[in-house]
């Protein structure tokens, strides 16, 4: 059987678009010679210009139909998954996974993948892998592109759509419930809590009828909505008093949150040092002793929590003890500076790392809620001294950090002004509301 090129097929299609104005059939055109199909075609096309316009589409068209289309397979990582035993189940050669690997940081960084991460394998006709692609995230990749040498690597990154949206509550119950009814996702509200832990104690201060009010980003890529961004301004009422927060990014990069006058949210100590843990046992000059039934001074809070729940560090510091004795089981001193000092007592462990002399950071992990020592229930005792003298944790005036820099105030205003008149016009308006 005789074979014809692709451009023979093409001209015969042509044919037969025409074929009805010279009072051809479609078998006539279909067996037509070659030369003969050529002039008929040209006889079908009024002008000159037109022709050789439809010889250019027809050209354009069959270079893309000659155009090989490149497989790609796209592979979810699954619990207990290696780089190695993907790429043999795929048919790649350990020695490409070791130039992949070896190709610059980002390869090194293949060394541990994690489940629910998808790789992508873009390959030839022929099975020879092109590019292969570790997605990291909706908006990061690694990818990685075979060259003369062996492959290229580099991370590439797109940048979303932000929409700036609005969500706001009353709690009633808790403020995880209240706060997943009004759209936030845990990590919001954890956010959130960050935002206001130097000046509310979440464990213990929250009350029925405490409002928060939140303007954040949405990220949409392609239309879809993948995640959240940062949460832009803030708002939070406990039992009657205001507190108000805004996001400001610094001539440097660095973020941090503020009060609408500048002054830094964040404090030289955390109100609490569990996230929302409950109080079992208040500050207490006059208390009665749970063990002894006698007057002993509780010169600290204990929060009750389950053992092994992690305890931070409440300030930067250096670790001046952590040791053990009957009393207080394992326990740790932490000295900040010259004036202040705190406490962590009945500890079930220390953070690994955590010994005399490490210094430490505020949030830092320093040990772990326990029973050990005069302890009824798994619980963490916090003590907090000012010039060697107790304070009750829950009311002492904490000092703040440093404020936004006089350079840099103009600047903060202008960022600031919109989003507290956001806060303020959401308030007033529907309970959700949206850029888009």
């Amino acid at each position: 059987m005789t074979s014809f090129p692709k451009t023979h097929y093409l001209a015969v299609g042509l044919i037969c678009v025409f074929s009805g104005s010279l009072g051809l059939s479609d078998l006539d055109a279909a067996t037509a010679p070659p030369e003969i199909a050529s002039n008929i075609v040209e006889l079908a096309l009024p002008p000159d210009s037109a022709a050789a316009s439809v010889r250019e589409v027809s050209e354009m068209d069959i270079e893309s139909l000659e155009a090989p289309e490149t497989p790609t397979i796209r592979h979810k990582v699954r619990s207990g998954e290696t780089l190695s035993s993907v790429f043999e189940q795929y048919g790649f050669s350990s020695n490409v996974l070791y130039q992949i690997v070896n190709s610059g940081q980002e390869g090194r960084e293949l060394r541990s993948i994690r489940p629910g991460k998808v790789l992508s394998f873009d390959t030839d006709e022929d099975g020879t892998l092109r590019t292969f692609t570790y997605n990291l995230s909706p908006l990061e990749a690694l990818e990685f592109r075979r060259s003369d040498s062996g492959f290229t690597s580099e991370l590439t990154k797109r940048d979303p759509e932000v929409d700036t949206v609005f969500r706001n509550g009353r709690i009633d119950q808790s403020l995880f419930l209240s706060a997943q009814r009004s759209g936030l996702t845990d990590a919001l509200i954890m956010q959130l809590a960050q935002i206001f832990q130097w000046d509310i104690d979440f464990a213990l201060d929250i009350r029925r009828g405490d409002e928060f009010s939140v303007v954040l980003e949405e990220l949409y890529l392609d239309g879809k909505f993948i995640g959240h961004g940062d949460i832009l301004a803030a708002e939070f009422v406990n039992q009657g008093e205001t507190f108000r927060a805004v996001r400001f990014e610094d001539a440097d990069g660095g973020a941090g949150y503020y009060t609408p006058d500048g002054k830094s949210l964040r404090k030289a100590f955390l109100r609490a040092p569990l996230e929302f843990s409950r109080i079992s046992s208040n500050f207490d000059p006059r208390r009665i002793h749970p063990l002894f039934r006698r007057a002993m001074p509780h010169r600290g809070i204990d929060y009750a929590a389950p053992t092994g729940t992690p305890v931070r560090a409440s300030g930067s510091g250096r670790v001046s003890t952590a040791s053990k004795t009957a009393a207080n089981g394992n326990y740790i001193v932490l000295q900040h500076g010259a004036e202040y000092q705190t406490k962590y007592l009945h500890l079930t462990r220390f953070a690994k790392g955590v010994r005399n002399g490490t210094r430490v950071r505020q949030g830092d992990i320093i040990g772990y809620v326990g029973a050990t020592g005069w302890a009824t229930a798994p619980h963490l005792h916090y003590e907090f001294l000012h010039n060697g003298v107790h304070q009750n944790p829950r009311t002492v005036k904490l000092p703040n950090d440093a404020p936004i820099d006089r350079a840099q105030l103009a600047a903060f205003k202008a960022n600031a002004g919109p989003l507290l008149l956001q806060l303020d016009a959401y308030r007033q308006g529907p309970a959700v509301a949206s850029s888009r």
